[in-house]
């Protein structure tokens, strides 16, 4: 347990060095990209660049913000003038709540569908099952959402087109059916991965020995599927849900931007086109530290769920 603790905060402080740097490979002026086409004296632009501290050397930069990350302090954005840390929880709540339903729709319809179709091998439904799984986990997210706002939004209208609720608010009806369509998007998008990857593990135990004794005992095919084949084939299901659920903080970037849903994703498109540093780095730290976290959680209880790892 020491060594995962120690290795996940190594791999921390890589992201916080990584996080500095990445965004600052493309040369480019945040404050002129902020105010372009904007009537700005080079005055004004010099003096926003000094209290930015885009004035200093990239080395004073860097130490003024590892110094600024250690306080809990993830700087000011440049586009709003509001602390990182208040922008971030302020759209917290949204992507928790869309990406969030979502991971677990798509984990229990894929799971349940790679059961049935390795269970029932070369079937009617296996094939089907299996080529839809391709199908959608081949497509791209923001392209299932175009087709599903054109066809549900644009001619059915039965679905508002995009954001969280209407301009004049609606209540929790209306945040429902806004939250329809991005939320069917990203089920559609991640289930065949559950689903392909429940059917190949199952179809690896389905054929052990400890499966044929459970037979040979009598055991009827539907308590031996649910007592013993499923428990020892769900591991990588596990291993897959926690890496998803990681990214539940990130949400989908494109689908966020599709749908106008005022997330973390959204966020992090508009802070692209600046490029708004310190929101960017806000972002991807806490990103990257979702996505460590929950391998970490993932490695102390893997010890629980199958007893091979803890004594291998």
């Amino acid at each position: 347990m020491a060594r995962r603790v120690f290795a996940a905060l190594l791999s921390l402080i890589f992201v916080l060095t990584l996080n500095f740097f990445l965004f600052r490979v493309v040369k480019s002026d945040p404050v002129g990209s902020l105010f372009r086409g904007r009537n700005v004296s080079p005055e004004a632009k010099d003096r926003l660049r000094t209290e930015f501290g885009l004035d200093k050397s990239l080395p004073a930069q860097f130490t003024a913000y590892m110094g600024q990350t250690l306080r809990g302090n993830l700087g000011v954005s440049y586009a709003t003038r509001r602390s990182v840390g208040s922008e971030i929880l302020d759209k917290l709540g949204p992507t928790l709540v869309l990406v969030g339903i979502s991971t677990l729709l798509s984990a229990a319809i894929g799971v349940l569908m790679g059961i049935k179709a390795a269970w029932q091998r070369n079937s009617s439904f296996d094939r089907g099952s299996t080529a839809a799984s391709m199908l959608t986990y081949a497509a791209p997210d923001f392209y299932i959402g175009i087709l599903l706002l054109a066809i549900f939004a644009f001619w059915l209208r039965w679905l508002p087109t995009g954001g969280i609720e209407n301009p004049d608010g609606g209540g929790l009806f209306d945040q429902a059916k806004h939250l329809i369509l991005p939320c069917v998007t990203l089920t559609l998008g991640y289930f065949g991965e559950y689903a392909i990857i429940m059917r190949s593990s199952l179809l690896e135990v389905v054929n052990e020995d400890y499966l044929v004794t459970a037979r040979a005992k009598g055991l009827r095919d539907a308590l031996v599927r649910r007592r013993h084949a499923v428990p020892n084939a769900v591991l990588p299901v596990v291993t897959l849900f926690a890496i998803n659920l990681g990214f539940v903080l990130s949400g989908s970037i494109a689908v966020e931007t599709v749908f106008s849903w005022p997330g973390l994703g959204l966020a992090t498109s508009d802070a692209l086109r600046g490029p708004d540093y310190p929101m960017l780095q806000g972002l991807f730290l806490v990103f990257s530290g979702a996505i460590i976290l929950t391998n970490l959680a993932t490695d102390l209880i893997y010890g629980y769920l199958d007893p091979r790892v803890s004594t291998s």
